[in-house]
């Protein structure tokens, strides 16, 4: 027997309404939440065309072979940071004019792994064995009207396609719980002397970047922390020279989603620490793709992008995204309405906390020798130079923050 996905009656309105156009296909995501019963599709959004495709005027190829694996994995990397805790990118859809060949059907199983792949590599727990671990595709034929449903076991590389049940059904998501909490964050990330020194290309990667009221039941959360150790307690801890550190700070809106359908406390505990942790990695990953690819001069206080929440029509459920100070409202409602394949207003769009800091500072030690050899000494850099390796090498610090930052938000926050 395999999965069931209950699906909301709008995504499907959704689906027969896209018009291919004269092309051959249109893909794109499937989002919302598994459960171990059953799965709860919300939202469908189609991936967006690339710039050069939107100017090529040729007629589009006959044969379903020009399926970008690169860019739709992309488009499951950028939609995954505008998800609350609980939801997910459940699979994909691709509607077609012809019935699917063979060659085309591995294609797209390629792209189901490549897309979990993804999100894997931006996870920062890990997967349980009792986690579902299956994505559906969803091949619907525009001329037949046609639908096929089935999944794959994402964790083994060699499982085989299994059919799936796809139903429709009105106001999936209106009676949703949703829990939301307000987490201080003050953690301070030391750089060591060799990691500022890293080449940037080594680590870094290239990256893009009308409503129905619900009724629906919100609680409050309150995350308690470990104690801290005595001082009795002895540490194995390994001592480095540091030559840096980044300090973020601030109050983080965290918000998450949990299906009706007889929840479970561990299931919403889960969903809000995921919440946490990929909020709190994603602000910092944008703004050290910002810092790369825009050249910001060097400072010592960084804002960190705040959260933007906006809903879901027909839904208790509010997806995000992340702004800078300096950004219009115009350009996170079409940043929405890209990424989403949405028409958002404005008015709709909520700023849900404060603006938040990172800090970058350099520190230097200089130590004289007590007797002298006669040797040279190297010249001692100072704290202007390692200011200036620090923003040289902030590919460097990115990687090395984010690692640091899942370890110890885990840690301090999340130990079971």
């Amino acid at each position: 027997m395999g999965r069931t996905y209950i699906v909301e009656e709008t995504v499907g309105q959704y689906l027969s309404n896209i018009n291919l156009e004269g092309k051959s296909f249109v893909s794109g995501l499937l989002i919302g939440q598994c459960s171990s019963q059953k799965d709860y599709v919300i939202l469908a959004t189609r991936t967006p065309p690339k710039e050069e495709q939107n100017e090529n005027l040729k007629p589009p190829k006959a044969k379903l072979d020009t399926l970008d694996e690169e860019w739709a994995t992309e488009h499951a990397s950028q939609v995954s940071r505008m998800l609350p805790g609980g939801l997910v990118v459940l699979g994909i859809f691709i509607i077609t004019t012809l019935e699917l060949a063979d060659d085309f059907q591995n294609a797209l199983r390629r792209l189901i792994f490549s897309v979990e792949k993804s999100m894997n590599r931006k996870r920062l727990w890990s997967v349980s064995e009792e986690e579902v671990s299956e994505r559906v595709i969803l091949h619907i034929c525009s001329s037949t009207k046609k639908l096929s449903c089935r999944t794959y076991d994402v964790r083994d590389p060699k499982s085989s396609s299994r059919p799936a049940d796809w139903k429709y059904q009105n106001r999936v998501s209106t009676s949703w719980l949703s829990l939301e909490c307000t987490i201080h964050v003050n953690i301070h990330i030391p750089l060591s002397a060799t990691s500022v020194s890293y080449t940037l290309e080594k680590n870094t990667k290239k990256k893009s970047r009308g409503n129905t009221q619900a009724t629906a039941h919100s609680f409050d959360v309150r995350v308690l922390t470990q104690l801290l150790l005595n001082s009795d307690h002895r540490s194995t801890a390994t001592v480095q020279i540091c030559s840096g550190s980044v300090n973020l700070r601030g109050n983080v809106k965290c918000r998450a989603y949990i299906h009706s359908n007889r929840p479970k406390v561990k299931d919403a505990v889960q969903a809000v620490k995921r919440d946490i942790l990929n909020t709190v990695a994603d602000r910092c990953e944008i703004l050290f793709e910002d810092l790369l690819l825009n050249e910001i001069p060097e400072k010592k206080h960084y804002e960190l992008p705040q959260r933007v929440f906006v809903p879901l029509p027909g839904s208790a459920v509010m997806l995000c995204d992340y702004k800078f100070g300096d950004e219009s409202a115009e350009e996170i409602r079409d940043h929405f309405s890209e990424m989403l394949d949405r028409e958002i207003q404005i008015e709709d769009l909520e700023i849900a906390e404060e603006v938040n800091t990172a800090c970058m500072t350099s520190s230097l030690k200089s130590e004289v020798s007590l007797t002298d050899t006669g040797d040279e000494q190297p010249e001692q850099p100072n704290t202007t130079t390692i200011g200036m390796k620090i923003q040289q090498n902030i590919g460097a610090i990115a990687a090395l923050t984010l690692a640091v930052l899942a370890a110890g938000i885990s840690f301090h926050y999340f130990s079971d």
